[in-house]
């Protein structure tokens, strides 16, 4: 599922980068050479990013 249609940013591409350490949605736009546009993909993108972390830390747990 694409999370940014403006940039076609998926949201497994979102999660992989949770799972490198990534924290930020401008680290997702960094990485991918890009910068929001229309901006209505950042709630769901903070979404993705923070449920990845929590799932990381509950399985190192």
């Amino acid at each position: 599922m694409y999370v940014c249609n403006c940039n076609g940013i998926r949201e497994r591409d979102v999660r992989a980068l949770a799972q490198t350490g990534k924290r930020h949605v401008a680290d997702v736009f960094r990485c991918h050479g890009c910068t929001a546009k229309c901006g209505r993909c950042i709630s769901d993108m903070q979404m993705v990013l923070k449920n990845e972390i929590k799932s990381s830390q509950l399985a190192a747990e």
